[in-house]
């Protein structure tokens, strides 16, 4: 079997296996958010300003709320599986049309933020652990612990205090000035202007965390077999750094990447609050003070599969790191 047919094969498992596993986490994610206190009919009943035993049937009706439990859990374990996510009645329109609509702000920042940290982190990370002991090893260290120990919410606030308020170097909130109607580039660039305090605030957090453990990584490496022998045949510490240590050292960095993704959209729902990015988290927790659970559930889905997806890829790519990983 070929190395192409191998992975396609592999690629073609994992999602048939992906299949149970997300009906699991639906059902659990149904079972969670139904315990919960409040339903949609109390919330918009409370808004409304009336509490009539007649609108509340009439309410519970809509939000199909007077069916059985069980019938309301077949219902929508049948959506799921036909990719029908519901209807939110709070945004009068189909939850699934609602989330793709907020999609791709929340994989723009996700996608950044992991290409950030990631690739920041790899980078300090080789720096650190290539000169153990060392003053720029100590200065990176404390730069990660500091960053790794803030909360994300306070260092976007601080951002815009400094960045947007005093200098006013960038915007407060948003993603582009809806009043400006740039187009083309000029469109493209205000995007970015506007990415930039969110993607760094949601990128510290895991950027340390990547410089830790690809420091230790590399100290770890370096005391192999290979590096001994590497080092008697002549090859300089740069070689055997960029060349050997680097490729073995990124494998754990990769693994916690793929488990952080889950972690990443929690986080982004703090980061989005903060700075009115109009993703998934924002959505989310407007969901959740609504009761919305269409909203809710059709959220929690889309991220398990995400998640799934990604450990997928993950996977994948640590055949390219590693050759003698095989793939089964």
């Amino acid at each position: 079997m070929s190395v192409a047919t191998e992975r396609a094969w592999y690629i073609g498992y994992r999602l048939a296996q992906a299949v149970p596993t997300i009906v699991l986490i639906a059902t659990a994610n149904f079972f969670l958010v139904h315990l919960a206190p409040g339903t949609p009919a109390e919330v918009l009943a409370g808004e409304s300003g009336s509490a009539t035993p007649q609108y509340m049937a009439f309410l519970r009706h809509e939000f199909g709320l007077n069916r059985p439990f069980y019938i309301q859990y077949l219902d929508y374990v049948r959506n799921v599986l036909t990719l029908n996510l519901g209807y939110s009645f709070r945004d009068s329109m189909p939850v699934r049309e609602l989330i793709l609509e907020r999609l791709e702000p929340t994989l723009l920042l996700m996608g950044t933020t992991i290409v950030l940290s990631i690739g920041i982190g790899i980078l300090l990370g080789v720096i650190a652990g290539s000169r153990p002991n060392s003053l720029r090893d100590g200065v990176l260290s404390v730069f990660s612990l500091v960053c790794y120990a803030t909360p994300n919410f306070w260092v976007g606030l601080m951002f815009i205090v400094l960045f947007a308020i005093h200098l006013g170097w960038l915007p407060t909130s948003g993603m582009m000035n809806i009043a400006a109607f740039y187009t083309g580039w000029r469109a493209v660039g205000d995007v970015a202007r506007h990415l930039i305090l969110p993607a760094i605030t949601l990128s510290l957090f895991y950027m340390a965390l990547y410089v830790r453990l690809m420091r230790s990584s590399m100290l770890e490496q370096f005391g192999m077999d290979y590096v001994v022998t590497a080092r008697s045949k002549g090859l300089t510490e740069r070689a055997i750094t960029y060349r050997h240590v680097l490729r073995n050292a990124s494998l754990p960095v990769v693994t916690m990447a793929g488990v952080q993704i889950g972690n990443l959209l929690g986080g982004s729902v703090v980061v989005e609050t903060v700075f009115g990015w109009p993703g998934i988290g924002l959505l989310a927790f407007n969901a959740v003070f609504a009761r919305n659970f269409n909203l809710l559930l059709g959220i929690f889905f889309i991220a398990a599969c995400l998640v799934i997806f990604v450990n997928i890829v993950v996977d994948v790519i640590y055949s390219f790191l590693d050759p003698r990983i095989q793939l089964r």
